[in-house]
């Protein structure tokens, strides 16, 4: 996934700047998140593990800019690194992945479904009480290879990565946001920088999206607030049109048992005073112990 996003990147810079094949050259960084397979990464260190690697290279002067899924960044960054911008965002929804049910509430009772993602985890439990979580790692490829041989009824991946991976007929359904609000981010592809490296910026700017920019900007300030992490059950996804940001938000309990939504409306001059705003509203209703999983 991270080399079909940095490819995309790439191509999306020769092109609008007219430069030769291989002026851009693409180093592959393997990160502690990759490499964590056998346990959720909430309990391995949380979203820095996909990125610190990349920030120590960028500071190191090593790389000139990095690539990242943009769910996968902290909400704080580390001294010295600076988001860029965002390409234009991808569809959001979250897929299903199933060789046995068209649809999770479809699914016979008890059934097992696999996800690394405990937002996904709660909003399958909140649907469905009596089905069954597995943890589930692993690139895009080897959780579908997982699903197909019945290591899980089903499972959940972003559609915008299977459409990036070229697989995005292996979804069995895609989810209504409605049912399954996207984790902030989700659909983005994030570009981060060196703090004040002004040449480089300049470069990037022409492939940035400024909606994209918007949304998330409204959506990292809402997650900031409530420090969402790997940890948490949050969904957030925020829409812009004309001058208007638009953004829905939810919180649930680890077992889905529980949740609150809220949702809001501003000026896109006001994007991070929006999220902001939806994320105090939802600590108002948010009871002490609301996150502590059920025994």
């Amino acid at each position: 996934m991270a080399l079909a996003q940095s490819h995309e990147v790439m191509t999306r810079l020769t092109e609008v700047h007219g430069l030769a094949k291989g002026a851009i050259a693409i180093i592959a960084i393997k990160t502690s998140g990759d490499q964590i397979l056998n346990q959720p990464l909430s309990e391995a260190g949380g979203k820095g593990l996909f990125t610190k690697e990349l920030d120590l290279a960028l500071l190191n002067g090593d790389i000139d800019f990095a690539v990242h899924s943009a769910k996968d960044l902290p909400t704080v960054l580390p001294d010295g690194i600076a988001i860029a911008g965002y390409l234009p965002r991808e569809d959001v929804r979250d897929a299903w992945i199933s060789p046995q049910a068209d649809q999770p509430q479809k699914l016979p009772p008890g059934s097992l479904v696999g996800t690394a993602s405990a937002r996904r985890a709660a909003l399958i439990k909140r649907l469905r009480p009596d089905l069954k979580i597995k943890l589930l790692r692993g690139n895009v490829e080897t959780r579908l290879e997982k699903i197909a041989k019945g290591e899980a009824a089903g499972t959940l991946l972003a559609f915008a990565g299977l459409k990036r991976l070229g697989l995005a007929e292996r979804a069995t359904a895609i989810l209504d946001t409605r049912d399954f609000l996207p984790a902030a981010g989700q659909g983005a592809i994030a570009i981060t920088l060196r703090a004040g490296d002004l040449p480089t910026n300049a470069f990037l700017a022409p492939i940035l999206d400024g909606k994209t920019g918007t949304a998330l900007m409204s959506e990292r300030a809402f997650l900031k607030i409530l420090d969402g992490s790997c940890k948490t059950p949050i969904g957030a996804y925020a829409s812009v049109e004309d001058d208007l940001v638009s953004l829905r938000a939810i919180v649930l309990k680890p077992d889905g048992s529980q949740f609150h939504e809220a949702d809001s409306q501003g000026p896109a001059g006001e994007a991070e005073h929006l999220g902001e705003r939806v994320a105090q509203e939802l600590l108002r209703r948010i009871q002490a112990g609301f996150f502590e999983a059920v025994s």
